[in-house]
């Protein structure tokens, strides 16, 4: 049985996909598996496609569709389809399972598509029987298939044979160790196809800036006749039953996000920021941290958080060596403490680093009121609001990363973070830096201020708002906080 006509069977995913609505994904499904099209069909293939239909079943698929489009419920039947089917028994070694994957960009939205697929297997009777074991992530079958149901992690995906693999919403895949999660993904799943013959890798997502796997695999095969197959549809072709009024009211607040979330549109707005070839080179590979030298004036900035959501609280410490036309800034110290924690009890930790290097002020943004204030003055240590915006403090850092005029330590989160910035055309016209959705840059942030603030503490003296650092390292008394000379 062809998943068309598993859609189509009242006992099987009919009730889950009723009417005509679901007919352009009809034609995408019978695209992917070369299920025969009628002309009128076809027509509508060659609108989304440019291309005529595939000859055989489809090894690779990737679909750039808007908001609302039903991806999440075409990727779950897809899931169920391909692990139920499965026959190929005999050609798997003793012992060994191959895995249905659905990968999503978080715990959220992978919990969406395991509800989908849950509840096939749970109401339909022709289904229930295969289920020998739920866990938490996913199915265990009798036909020796596990459909396993996840956030992205491509370290967790290599050794296994891969029936099926939906890469879902992957052009918002993030990881804050890998600039490149989506093609790390991509390329740990590849050889798991590879003794599986019906085996397929489809990708599926809203569009987002022109760059990574999606937009790769669009510029490669879109149009072409090719063995991989890219659909991209607005959201109205793949789902007549949403209100055009939304999609319209969407337009004319924002183009350039209306246009990606419900045209299906690449974004222009958007472009990388800092290459990660640029950031490498200011990298002192396998230096973790530098020890405090008494000759040396430090500065410090910290990103605060509170503790109980997903931002990690981060601290940097840096200062600069030689002359102003051959200065260059040294990152010393990192510190990110990820939550959960305690606020108070990661702001005395930092309190003792900042000391050991003999710095008394900390620069921050204006996180929690005066909180940090507080807090900070309760172990010695004076909080100060920064005076630049932390798109600002970006863009002051460019310059510094391309000319190497900054030491970097060997961080994987820093050199990740700071190539996943983001540079977006704001309405005002001015550009605005910031991290991608999905996304942290906690670290990149303390960092870039902490290196910022290096490169104007010591050239001004002793007076003005940006000298502050230098004037804690030159009053720090050493006998205030117990520390030994």
């Amino acid at each position: 049985m062809n998943i068309i006509d598993a859609i189509d069977d009242p006992n099987l995913y009919g009730p889950w996909f009723p009417g005509a609505s679901w007919n352009p994904w009809k034609i995408v499904l019978k695209a992917i598996f070369a299920i025969p099209m009628t002309d009128a069909e076809k027509v509508f293939f060659h609108s989304i496609a440019e291309r005529e239909p595939p000859a055989e079943p489809c090894k690779e698929v990737w679909i750039v569709a808007g908001r609302r489009a039903g991806k999440d419920s075409v990727a779950s039947v897809l899931v169920a389809h391909m692990a139920a089917m499965f026959d190929g028994a005999a050609k798997l070694r003793p012992g060994e399972r191959p895995v249905v994957l659905c990968l999503a960009t978080d715990r959220d939205q992978a919990k969406i598509i395991f509800g989908y697929t849950q509840s096939y297997f749970a109401d339909i009777p022709l289904l229930a029987g295969l289920v020998q074991r739920e866990t938490a992530s996913g199915l265990e079958l009798s036909n020796r298939v596990d459909v396993t149901i996840a956030t992205n992690s491509f370290r967790s995906l290599r050794g296994r044979p891969v029936l099926a693999a939906v890469l879902d919403e992957c052009a918002f895949y993030r990881d804050d160790s890998s600039a490149s999660p989506d093609i790390e993904t991509y390329d740990a799943i590849k050889p798991g196809t590879a003794t599986l013959p019906n085996s397929i890798i489809i990708g599926i997502s809203s569009p987002y800036r022109k760059s990574g796997l999606l937009y790769n695999k669009y510029q490669e095969h879109f149009g072409k006749d090719s063995k991989v197959l890219v659909i991209k549809a607005p959201s109205l072709a793949l789902n007549p039953t949403l209100d055009p009024q939304i999609i319209e009211d969407a337009l004319r607040d924002d183009v350039a996000v209306a246009s990606a979330e419900w045209l299906g549109e690449f974004r222009n707005d958007i472009s990388s920021y800092i290459p990660i070839e640029a950031v490498r080179a200011c990298v002192a590979n396998g230096v973790m941290e530098r020890k405090p030298e008494r000759t040396k004036h430090y500065v410090a900035f910290t990103d605060v958080a509170g503790g109980s959501g997903k931002d990690s609280m981060t601290l940097a410490i840096a200062h600069k060596e030689g002359a102003d036309e051959s200065a260059t800034v040294i990152l010393d110290a990192i510190r990110e403490v990820r939550p959960p924690f305690s606020p108070e009890a990661i702001v005395q930790e930092f309190c003792d680093l900042l000391r050991s290097y003999r710095v008394s002020r900390v620069t921050g943004d204006r996180f929690g009121g005066d909180w940090p204030l507080e807090s900070f003055r309760r172990f010695g240590v004076h909080y100060e609001t920064a005076d630049r915006s932390r798109s600002d403090l970006y863009v002051a850092l460019l310059p510094l990363i391309n000319s190497r005029g900054a030491d970097l330590l060997d961080n994987d989160r820093l050199i990740t973070q700071l190539a996943l910035l983001e540079r977006r055309a704001t309405r005002s016209g001015k550009d605005s830096i910031d991290h991608a959705p999905n996304a942290h840059d906690d670290v990149a942030n303390a960092v870039a201020g902490a290196v910022v603030l290096a490169t104007t503490a010591r050239r001004r003296g002793g007076s003005g708002p940006a000298s502050v650092a230098h004037e804690s390292a030159s009053k720090f008394n050493p006998l205030t906080y117990g520390v030994r000379h």
